[in-house]
């Protein structure tokens, strides 16, 4: 056998004598790394860690309540002849799309009620949810989802038998998708967005860059994925989101550098009038 990654040994993880399950384990850890990092670059705005505790506090479940709610929207299939395996979400099944845009919504307007600078706050937030989403990915194996096509490749990912799609039943080795995009946050969409985070003056422009960077990277690995979806035009759901998300964000950048253009012109033309009348 030819994989790297063999497949895991069960989907609960022993913390002495307390079984956890492992993908919900991921999960948690990840919302601390965000909290942690978040409460960092907040800081460097000037802001108290105690400012981002508030705000996750009612911002994370409402961002799972989301990420469940699209899933499912997006994948009704499997919840036709079993309802009430909508609220099992520790077997997998968040959308990011919705995850993030709900937490997003529901933190904005907490922040804004605080009095807080709320879309500073956002891009806080950005600089974290890239590393969030690729240790939430780990869980991803535990429950052997979300990998793509059959590979023979040296990282190749083992899947059990039970868990192979039926028409790639004979096939044994896969991409780990979940995988690629866990490597794509961390080395590209978190650089990216630290780096704007850093040197932009643009409120905003850190958060549009977390959602264009990992859109992007999203695309195309959404592409060599075999699990089940819904398909709008014969293209899976999560494709057409990830373009839609994609031009809406880089859109979002490219007004607020023209809106900056436009102040800084004002602030210029002011300046000579000023000089001029002296």
């Amino acid at each position: 056998m030819r994989a790297f990654i063999p497949a895991p040994p069960g989907n609960r993880v022993g913390i002495g004598p307390i079984q956890l399950n492992a993908y919900g384990l991921m999960i948690a850890l990840g919302v601390l790394v965000a909290a942690s990092v978040t409460a960092r670059f907040w800081r460097q705005r000037g802001g108290h860690s105690d400012d981002v505790s508030a705000v996750l506090y009612v911002a994370v479940p409402a961002g799972v309540v989301g990420a469940r709610i699209y899933h499912v929207i997006t994948s009704p299939r499997q919840y036709l002849d079993h309802p009430f395996d909508v609220v099992k979400v520790w077997e997998g099944g968040l959308g990011i799309w919705g995850g993030v845009a709900v937490g997003a919504i529901v933190g904005w307007r907490l922040a804004k009620r605080r009095g807080l600078d709320a879309t500073s706050l956002l891009d806080a937030a950005a600089v974290g949810l890239p590393l969030a989403q690729a240790v939430g990915r780990i869980g991803n194996w535990f429950n052997q989802e979300l990998f793509g096509g059959p590979s023979t490749l040296p990282w190749a990912l083992v899947v059990d038998a039970a868990k192979r799609p039926a028409e790639l039943s004979s096939f044994t080795t896969f991409h780990p998708t979940f995988l690629y995009e866990a490597i794509w946050n961390v080395l590209v969409v978190a650089p990216i967005v630290w780096w704007v985070f850093g040197r932009s003056g643009l409120r905003g422009a850190a958060f549009a860059s977390y959602v264009a960077t990992y859109t992007f990277g999203r695309f195309w690995i959404e592409r060599l994925r075999v699990d089940p979806a819904t398909r709008l035009f014969g293209v899976r759901i999560n494709e057409l989101t990830s373009i839609v998300v994609f031009v809406t964000a880089v859109a979002w950048l490219v007004a607020c550098r023209l809106s900056l253009v436009g102040r800084t012109s004002e602030l210029a033309f002011q300046r000579d009038r000023s000089t001029a009348s002296g």
